[in-house]
């Protein structure tokens, strides 16, 4: 094979989502059959790269100081919806029923991966529980083992003894599965169901 073809197929596959095949048509699509649209997705990106980052407070992403959620007046910064990764935050946003702000953790814990606490953004959720005076952490995480040992984790040392009220979807969501893949009613219904966490 080509090494120059072999070599974008190879950083493709590192994407997240991304399989070999997929990877190969990617690269096929931009290279031969589409070569135009390369000079303008390499310029959207570095555009991008250079303008994108993430919010102090939330996790989320943005190009000002604060994104857009967290800056917006009429929602409720005392009620927090902690999620694993910005996807989730665009998912459960999608369903139009959380009026609260969010706190992107970007990961959750994984021993086997070598995930630790503080590869995620934890201490930042500590301050806001003080600073916005929090009354509810909705824990929006993964169905599965490390998405509770994350809650657990937020609950004991996160949250330790503050006068909040910790919840945790649920209803509706399959055993094992993510809130970025969910519909707009099962969030809805993940969001409404929501139990006292303990």
């Amino acid at each position: 094979m080509i090494p120059a073809y072999e070599n974008a197929v190879k950083h493709l596959k590192k994407l997240p989502g991304l399989g070999q095949r997929s990877a190969e048509r990617i690269a096929m699509h931009l290279l031969v059959e589409k070569p135009e649209t390369l000079d303008r997705l390499i310029e959207t990106l570095t555009s991008a790269a250079r303008a994108v980052k993430r919010c102090p407070q939330t996790g989320n992403i943005c190009e000002g100081d604060l994104c857009d959620i967290y800056a917006d007046t009429h929602r409720n910064r005392q009620v927090i919806c902690v999620v694993e990764q910005v996807t989730d935050l665009i998912a459960i946003e999608r369903s139009g029923t959380f009026k609260g702000t969010y706190h992107v953790l970007h990961g959750k814990l994984s021993p086997i991966q070598g995930v630790r606490p503080e590869h995620l953004n934890l201490t930042s959720l500590k301050t806001r529980l003080h600073d916005d005076a929090v009354s509810e952490l909705i824990l929006a995480l993964s169905n599965d083992i490390e998405g509770e040992a994350t809650c657990h984790y937020i609950q004991e040392c996160v949250v330790e003894k503050r006068p909040v009220t910790i919840t945790r979807i649920g209803f509706g969501l399959p055993s094992g599965g993510g809130v970025t893949y969910a519909d707009s009613a099962t969030l809805k219904s993940a969001l409404e169901g929501r139990r006292v966490y303990s």
